[in-house]
């Protein structure tokens, strides 16, 4: 008896595959993050100005990569006594326009399962043109919630390009379904699609231009579990570029939103407490957003609270908002609040630390401001140690 197709092709090593590519690596090479990528692959990610690891979302304290030449030996040695033979696209079933819903559920629903087991099938619906081409009008035409959440769910797997590809103006509004009626994993898979196909001004204007979607976005922010929060605010920050895209979240209460995020005290996931930091820095950038922030004290307390206390990326953003409203735009109330909270001692400690020089640069910038009150602000310190004056 014959072989089964599947039997024939030989299984890869998932971290012999690039995570960006999904091919074997030829060049394999290690960020910061400790996250392996073929050399090809992650420099074109860098070289479009991505600042973040692709598998993991983090950011990069290097843009700078090492070879991993043990995985390169292992690639090598396998390589020798192995040929790779992918599975067929026609292994691929996609129900017709014309299947009923339960039909295309059931269907969705083995396709979605065998793509987050196989990354040779995965590979497969992202390589195939009659599958994705397929896959597209499906979408558009569906308009039954559960298959459309498992369409979201299975285009979440494809990288941004492949996705950007299969964009016409149908696909938009198939945003706004699956965010105001999805589960929240959907809701979750479409904010993350939204972070990645905005990668051009272009797509940016079309996802703005979505009625509706900047507001849905928010309400995912308004969710109760932190992947919700962290993946709605990641979407939000990759497309509040434009002026007027940051005032109308300004009015949707984005600011405050925020501040109560990070003024939570059970709150301990770093990923969300830097993406909420980032939106602030985004907001200080319009004068809306910086009427917003200064009205919000406990935020400005929360923000000096956390420097140093959560990344160094979360520092320079905390640090860059402040330095906003407090030193650029001279904010008075900002100012006295910095006061009280100890803000020139975190400021002068950041001076003496190892972090970058522009966060240096805006600490020094807030000391000159802050030093004409600073012997007020020395009364949080003990007198024991007041004699201790950088000035």
């Amino acid at each position: 008896m014959a072989k089964n197709q599947n039997e024939l092709c030989v299984s890869i090593p998932s971290y012999f595959r690039c995570p960006i590519s999904l091919e074997v690596m030829k060049s394999p090479v290690s960020l910061s993050t400790g996250i392996t990528y073929d050399r090809s692959s992650i420099q074109a990610w860098l070289d479009c100005g991505n600042t973040t690891c692709p598998a993991t979302m983090q950011y990069l304290s290097s843009p700078s990569f090492v070879p991993n030449l043990t995985l390169h030996r292992l690639i090598h040695l396998w390589s020798l006594s192995h040929t790779f033979s992918p599975p067929s696209p026609r292994l691929v079933h996609l129900p017709s326009l014309h299947s009923k819903p339960r039909e295309v559920c059931s269907s969705l629903k083995n396709i979605l399962d065998r793509a987050r087991k196989s990354v040779d099938y995965c590979r497969v619906l992202a390589t195939s043109d009659d599958f994705l081409d397929s896959f597209v009008k499906l979408m558009v035409k569906c308009d039954d919630i559960e298959n459309l959440e498992l369409i979201f769910l299975i285009l979440n797997l494809f990288g941004g390009e492949k996705i950007q590809k299969l964009m016409n103006s149908d696909f938009f509004p198939k945003f706004i379904v699956v965010l105001r009626n999805g589960s929240i994993e959907s809701k979750i898979a479409a904010a993350k699609i939204v972070q990645k196909i905005a990668i051009d001004k272009e797509t940016k204007t079309l996802l703005i231009e979505t009625p509706n979607l900047l507001l849905e976005l928010y309400n995912l922010v308004t969710s109760v579990p932190d992947s919700s929060i962290e993946a709605g605010l990641s979407a939000l920050i990759a497309i509040a570029s434009s002026k007027s895209t940051k005032t109308e979240l300004v009015k949707f209460g984005i600011v405050k939103k925020v501040s109560e995020i990070l003024c939570d005290a059970g709150r301990s996931d770093s990923m969300v407490i830097d993406r909420s930091l980032e939106m602030l820095e985004i907001m200080s950038t319009c004068a809306e957003g910086r009427a917003s922030i200064c009205e919000e004290e406990k935020c400005v307390v929360e923000i000096v609270r956390k420097l140093m206390k959560v990344s160094d990326k979360a520092t320079e953003h905390g640090v860059t908002v402040l330095w906003s409203v407090c030193y650029l735009f001279r904010d008075e109330k900002v100012k006295e609040i910095l006061g009280r909270s100890n803000g020139l001692g975190k400021f002068l400690l950041l001076l003496q630390s190892n972090c970058k020089p522009i966060v240096k640069q805006m600490c020094g910038d807030l000391v000159k401001v802050l030093r004409v009150n600073y012997k007020s602000c020395l009364g949080v310190y003990d007198t024991k140690t007041t004699h201790i004056m950088p000035y």
